[in-house]
């Protein structure tokens, strides 16, 4: 089609692809499994691509009687991680014809407003962060499918709830700073309440307590670098056992630890051990690289957009949580014999 022509029509796009207008609405509308071939599928997938072919959407909800509209509801965007959730979740949206809303809680944890004047009415479903859980009373009333992630599968208040593996994400912090030779940490926690943050504190406890002669404290801080710091260098000039390892529930929480040391005397990680969670740019900007745990972001949305998808469709979405990896970098080492 020429460039400044009229919009592409789905006529256009049979006709590129040699298949019927019929199966070109099959296969736009995820509709054509058992009825075309998956050869034939691409092949209009394709043409619609290269055409630019957008369908109207308007007019097909105005005979369904759906927007084909997901919301997801994150914290406030402070890292990448949420915007790498959004990414998965919205690509795999758009292969079946859907688009994602991404609707920020204004406060992070807690209530937020309704960003539509009657969610119910612009929306077919929600996709809904634990640490923004609370956002959802004033959007979803009772009546929006609800996929949840990160979130206490026991107590979800939605139909399905997707997870990463954090609990095998901390064990794995754990298992190789024991393996190195430290006995004596401090545990960073992120001073937010949610379900995630709660597993990882429980998940240490257990890992680090089943080893005699290990000990663990605890400082908690709100996720941001100054807050770390402060936290950080409160705790370790507390009388006691002087912790050989910090492990973080956050990279950034990890970030802030390394301005504690710096500022203590102390060097990572000939004098103190430092691991975060999650493997943001962050990660390999500080020096030394950081030791954390690679959490799939697209992945996870990917993840939760399928499960909210079968929801949709009236299908029980996959079981089991998604596997996470520890990425061992140069801020990990053997505790000093001092």
């Amino acid at each position: 089609m020429a460039r400044g022509s009229t919009r592409p029509t789905s006529r256009d796009v049979a006709q590129a692809a040699g298949v019927s207008q019929a199966a070109v609405s099959l296969v736009l509308g995820d509709k054509w499994r058992g009825r075309v071939s998956e050869t034939t599928a691409e092949r209009v997938r394709h043409a619609a691509r290269e055409l630019g072919y957008r369908p109207n959407l308007a007019a097909r909800n105005l005979r369904l009687g759906h927007t084909r509209t997901v919301l997801l509801v994150v914290p406030a965007l402070t890292t990448e991680f949420f915007a790498g959730v959004y990414t998965g979740a919205a690509r795999v949206a758009a292969e079946h014809g859907f688009g994602v809303v991404l609707y920020p809680s204004p406060e992070g944890v807690g209530p937020a407003r309704d960003p539509f004047a009657s969610a119910q009415a612009a929306l077919d479903g929600v996709l809904a962060s634990s640490m923004a859980a609370d956002a959802l009373t004033a959007i979803r009333g009772d009546q929006l499918p609800l996929v949840m992630l990160d979130s206490d599968p026991t107590g979800s208040l939605g139909a399905a709830t997707v997870n990463l593996d954090i609990a095998d994400g901390v064990r794995q912090v754990a298992d190789h700073l024991l393996t190195l030779g430290h006995r004596h940490f401090l545990h960073l926690a992120a001073d937010v309440p949610s379900w995630t943050f709660d597993v990882r504190a429980r998940e240490l406890t257990a890992r680090i307590g089943a080893v005699t002669g290990t000990t663990l404290r605890t400082a908690p801080a709100p996720i941001t670098i100054d807050a770390a710091r402060t936290a950080a260098e409160t705790a370790l000039r507390t009388p006691g056992p002087r912790p050989t390892a910090v492990i973080c529930d956050d990279d950034k929480l990890a970030a802030g630890v390394y301005k504690a040391l710096r500022r203590l005397g102390l060097r990572v990680p000939d004098d103190m051990s430092v691991t975060g969670l999650d493997d943001l740019a962050l990660a390999t900007a500080l020096d030394p690289e950081l030791t954390t745990v690679r959490l799939d972001a697209e992945l996870f949305g990917e993840r939760g957009m399928e499960a909210l998808l079968a929801v949709l469709d009236g299908r029980t979405p996959d079981a089991g949580d998604i596997p996470v990896h520890l990425v061992v970098r140069a801020s990990t080492a053997p505790p000093s014999a001092s």
